[in-house]
């Protein structure tokens, strides 16, 4: 399990805002807006409320960029499919994560997060595409998963995996905030592709 010593939000790019040119590996993480992608984050960075969670969806509006030890920054991508925005500021959330993946220099990898209760939504498929348009090959991360039976996680995953019609030998891995379940297998896959780190 990776020791986080220090956290630092270092960067908050608005839409009009330059992207910053870093140089540590940069891992991104995608999802609707009320699938738990601070808890995650969260959780990663071993802090209680360091990424804001909000009981409002819709909040991170922005693209946040958290320093990890100096070794790695953590992309929190603007939450997206919320229904009480504008669809005008829907498309500039979709410029703004569409242009970070397609300038990054640094990104290597990125985690789709998906409600392990429900059947993934045109948006999140439609995330899905998009995210291996741009080259990228994303790691599923199904939340949520203590608010189901212990039985039907397989089943729910095998449905994510059906739904979004994920290439052959991508990772979906099940992950709770509340047991953090997954927690250590993500930071596996971070240290492997984002961090070069032989397991």
């Amino acid at each position: 399990m990776h020791v986080i010593k220090n956290v630092n939000l270092e960067t908050v790019c608005g839409i009009t805002s330059k992207l910053p040119e870093n140089k540590l590996p940069e891992v991104a993480f995608a999802g609707k807006s009320n699938v738990g992608k601070s808890s995650l984050i969260n959780a990663l960075m071993n802090r209680k409320s360091y990424a804001r969670t909000s009981g409002q969806p819709g909040k991170t509006q922005t693209i946040n960029f958290y320093n990890i030890n100096e070794e790695i920054y953590f992309v929190d991508l603007p939450g997206y499919g919320y229904a009480k925005v504008s669809e005008a500021i829907k498309e500039k959330w979709g410029k703004m994560i569409e242009n970070y993946l397609h300038s990054s220099m640094q990104l290597r990898l990125v985690f789709l997060l998906i409600d392990i209760r429900h059947d993934p939504s045109e948006n999140d498929k439609h995330m899905y595409r998009w995210i291996v348009e741009q080259g990228f090959n994303p790691v599923i991360i199904a939340t949520k998963s203590d608010k189901i039976n212990r039985s039907q996680i397989q089943k729910h995953l095998n449905m994510i995996r059906t739904v979004l019609r994920v290439t052959e030998g991508t990772p979906v891995v099940p992950f709770s905030a509340l047991s953090k379940q997954g927690r250590d297998e993500i930071w596996e896959l971070i240290e492997q592709f984002a961090l070069n780190i032989e397991i």
